[in-house]
């Protein structure tokens, strides 16, 4: 007993040796590259292991427990964090200080370990942070501390660095087509099992690029959901047994690998062919098809969804006068401009709008829907339920209007063109600002005609059927009124230009 209490109470020479946590050598070195993506606390700002026998002379020493982070590790060096809105905001603040003081000290990060009460001195950890995320990484974080950056270490970023919007987008030029044919050997080689493509193929690949952008001069940068398009045209040819991949396996290939919402929305014309609430012939009063989307376009291509758009005009219960009411699925959405379609109905009725209300509704069949292109819809539909005009169900309108009539466009034209196109609409009319940059395939062009109108006067003088004196009249009123906002904002609208001279 005697021998080993003498044991015990001699000094353990391992205690003071000092552990080395980074070493950096005399001769010069490469700058470090520390990639922290989905690290937690403990691994990217360092931790304090537990120990199990914290008594009775069995303890590891604290120093001996620390063990570094990645911000340690990438001192003088680059730190790497994509997603950087998946750390959580504690996390964050934490990396913004080490950021801001260039050093930090190392801390057990589970209160219920053995390190949490252990901190030692702070540690260099001089980096160049490189922080990549979405859009929604620029958001205010959510109550649970995720889903967000943190507004002050967005602050320390600007502060010290660049925030860099990355394109999308590049020119159109031969340089940048030899580029994307590289791009698609490249995933032949990276693949390892599909055969390489003929030229005829890697040009409809180049074609898709122009389409995916959605503007002409322009060809995609979303390389990634190119390239699945790709490697699904290898597929193709492979489950042949051809050894070339040719141009018809790459128009399969863009059949079939659609986005999650191109067959949601492709679900939805199936069962919706032959409804009878979604008209893509004959005549209606009051009602009129615009286009909405379905899926943010961040992952995967946006799909177009047919939006009926009905109006009703009756006698104003309110003694102040008319007001426009929107239905429940207008209400549930935002940004489709049907409120401007009041201002338009004032400059063709005047104060005999004063005297009704117009109902406006919409059937939108995704909860999840953007109607945001359906306000050409909204004031043809409007005008339509005040005039009873009927309307020409085979055409579908795609765009907003301004106060003024003229009409705007809206993104993800050319999806919505394609679905209309599915569902066999004849006619679908785009603002003519989008004549120059509107990419459509061939086949589309034979499927459904492209019409491109600059005010809604030249809409309703295309959709309005029959020659009657109505028709004719509240086109020459909405003609009229944009004559009248041309000639003031010509003769009114510019300010004289005084010459001033300078005295000798």
């Amino acid at each position: 007993m005697f021998l080993y209490f003498s044991s015990q109470r001699r000094p353990k020479t391992e205690i003071l040796v000092p552990k080395l946590l980074i070493e950096h050598g005399k001769e010069a070195e490469r700058a470090p590259y520390v990639d922290g993506t989905g690290a937690h606390a403990g691994a990217l700002l360092g931790d304090i292991r537990h120990d199990p026998f914290q008594s009775g002379g069995l303890e590891t020493p604290p120093h001996v427990r620390v063990e570094e982070g990645s911000i340690h590790r990438a001192h003088r060096g680059v730190l790497f964090i994509d997603e950087i809105n998946v750390l959580r905001l504690p996390s964050q603040q934490a990396l913004l200080t080490a950021l801001q003081e260039r050093s930090y000290s190392i801390v057990g990060q589970s209160q219920s370990s053995s390190g949490a009460m252990v901190k030692t001195e702070p540690v260099p950890c001089d980096f160049i942070l490189v922080a990549a995320g979405n859009l929604d990484a620029v958001r205010v974080a959510s109550e649970d501390l995720t889903g967000g950056m943190h507004p002050a270490l967005r602050s320390r970023i600007r502060g010290y660095g660049y925030e860099v919007y990355v394109n999308d987008q590049m020119d159109d030029t031969s340089e940048n087509r030899y580029k994307l044919v590289q791009f698609v050997a490249q995933e032949v080689v990276r693949d390892g099992k599909i055969p390489h493509f003929e030229m005829a193929a890697c040009a409809e690949v180049i074609r898709e690029g122009q389409r995916r952008a959605g503007r002409t001069g322009k060809l995609t940068l979303r390389l990634r959901e190119l390239g699945g398009l790709v490697r699904t045209a290898g597929d193709f040819a492979r489950s042949e047994g051809k050894s070339i991949v040719t141009m018809d396996h790459v128009l399969l290939a863009k059949l079939s690998s659609k986005s999650l919402e191109q067959q949601i929305a492709d679900q939805e014309i199936e069962k919706h062919v032959g409804d009878t609430s979604t008209m893509i012939e004959g005549e209606s009063i009051g009602v009129a098809n615009g286009l909405g989307i379905v899926g943010t376009g961040e992952v995967g291509e946006p799909a177009g969804l047919v939006v009926p758009v009905e109006a009703a005009v009756v006698p104003a219960l309110s003694r102040s006068g008319g007001s426009i009411v929107l239905g429940d699925a207008l209400q549930k959405h935002h940004g489709h401009g049907v409120e401007n379609v009041g201002a338009v109905l004032k400059t063709v009725k005047g104060a005999e709008i004063a005297d009704h209300d117009l109902h406006v509704d919409a059937l939108v069949r995704h909860p999840h829907a953007e109607v945001d292109g359906i306000g050409i819809a909204a004031g043809i539909a409007a005008i339509s339920a005040f005039e009873t005009l009927p309307v020409d169900q085979s055409q579908v309108m795609i765009g907003t209007i301004a106060v003024s009539g003229d009409l705007r466009p809206v993104r993800a034209t050319l999806q919505r063109i394609e679905a209309a196109a599915k569902l066999g609409f004849k006619a679908a009319i785009v603002p003519t600002s989008l004549k120059s940059t509107l990419l459509v395939d061939e086949y589309i062009r034979k499927k459904i005609e492209i019409v491109f109108c600059d005010t809604l006067a030249d809409v309703a003088a295309r959709v309005f059927t029959g020659n009657s004196a109505a028709k004719r009249s509240i086109v020459e009123r909405l003609q009229g009124a944009q004559a009248n906002r041309a000639t003031y904002t010509n003769g009114h609208g510019k300010k004289p230009v005084v010459e001033v001279k300078r005295k000798n």
